[in-house]
């Protein structure tokens, strides 16, 4: 029998470790095709606005799924069913691009794959915060967050031994990511839906859902929720993709594998710091932990904008690490704390799905500092905005007695 959640032996349940598991199979094998799929799909005849559109309707497709899908989790008490679909979506995709190389299949794996995100985050992370208090959501989020970036250091590092042996051979490499998204599937089945999780609602007419139902709630949540967002999801605007940073290092003379190497680096940081950076928060603020996680963020940007070394990047991108540790799980589990219990999904799965489209907006407002003014402008705005984004968030007040 497992013991209770409140228990101090027992802040990592058995639930917890089945989902960051999961996580880190699902990571690992979609990280393990991150580094190649540009190359692989070049080296098939696609251009790189093909490429380009491709990531981008897939990435919106994840976003705004993901709080459609979040608030049919609150309204049917359910979160196993999402979290196994979604999982077996992302899984069965990597397989897909090792048969055909069509533009309408690739098409297909990319959107199957960011459905099956879609479908499990909301759920997925309301899970995790059924199964702790507000005292230690941070270290729960900070562990499931490790064991997730786990799987993006693991996955790389395959990937490279593997086409060091075997240059080229990509198909069979997808054939190989399927092993570990196999191991997720599996994994889910060992989860248990808990019984408080189911709502009261066989008596209730069924509700609709619009697949824009992050409009709806965004407008009902409470003024709170709207502060806290509206400020995270500002630093989101101009947050753009880590590939930015990774072109820069290329800009400056650096080659592929040590790229490569410092992006597994980075990884490995933040997997290493995430639980014991979410128990720090749990003990002195989760506001505190992600404030300080803004001014590693703006630092290690101006540091790219001013330096081209690499003797500086490697600090740098250990700091990037703890910004990462520092802001990722820590956001999630402040949101889960502000929203209510029966819309924890709903709430997450909103943010989420605003922080992607707002990553669209960002990356392409870089690239286009990038090309208008360079680098540095590109790089020093993002730490300007970080700036106001602190200031703003470090006004922000939770009610007496709330956990913040």
């Amino acid at each position: 029998m497992q013991a209770p959640t409140n228990s101090p032996q027992q802040i990592i349940t058995r639930t917890i470790w089945i989902l960051s598991l999961v996580s880190l199979f699902t990571d690992m094998a979609s990280e393990m095709l991150y580094p190649v799929m540009p190359i692989f799909l070049k080296q098939a005849g696609y251009t790189v606005i093909f490429i380009g559109i491709l990531e981008g309707v897939a990435e919106a497709l994840a976003g705004l799924s993901k709080s459609y899908f979040g608030k049919r989790s609150d309204l049917s008490g359910r979160r196993l069913p999402y979290v196994q679909l979604g999982y077996s979506f992302s899984a069965i995709s990597k397989p897909m691009l090792a048969f055909f190389t069509y533009p309408w299949w690739i098409f297909l794996a990319r959107t199957i794959d960011r459905l099956g995100k879609g479908l499990r985050t909301g759920a997925r992370d309301a899970m995790l915060s059924d199964e702790c208090s507000r005292e230690n959501k941070a270290r729960v989020f900070g562990f499931h967050r490790g064991m997730d970036t786990l799987g993006a250091v693991l996955g790389p590092a395959i990937a490279l031994t593997y086409l060091y042996f075997y240059p080229n051979q990509y198909k069979t490499l997808f054939l190989i990511a399927f092993i570990p998204g196999l191991l997720a599937i599996l994994a889910t089945l060992l989860l248990n839906e808990k019984k408080n999780q189911q709502h009261e609602t066989s008596n209730q007419k069924p509700v609709s859902v619009g697949f824009f139902a992050f409009l709806g709630y965004w407008k009902q949540s409470s003024p709170e929720y709207k502060r806290l967002v509206s400020g995270l999801l500002l630093f989101a605007l101009f947050n753009s993709s880590d590939v930015f940073l990774l072109l820069r290092m290329k800009e400056t003379g650096q080659n592929d594998t040590v790229i490569l190497g410092i992006y597994i680096f980075y990884n490995l940081v933040y997997a290493l710091l995430a639980y014991p950076v979410g128990i720090l928060a749990d003990k002195i603020g989760l506001k505190k932990i992600f404030l300080l996680g803004l001014v590693a963020f703006a630092v290690v940007y101006v540091g790219f904008a001013l330096t081209d070394n690499l003797l500086v990047y490697i600090p740098l991108f250990a700091l990037y690490g703890f910004y990462a540790a520092a802001t990722e799980g820590v956001s999630k589990a402040w949101i889960s704390n502000i929203a209510g219990k029966n819309e924890t999904a709903t709430a997450i799965g909103t943010y989420t799905g605003f922080q992607s489209i707002a990553a669209l907006i960002a990356s392409s407002l870089c690239g286009y500092l990038w090309f208008r003014f360079g680098a540095a402008t590109a790089f020093l705005t993002t730490a300007a905005v970080t700036g106001a984004v602190f200031i703003y968030l470090s006004s922000f007040k939770r009610k007496a007695g709330a956990v913040s």
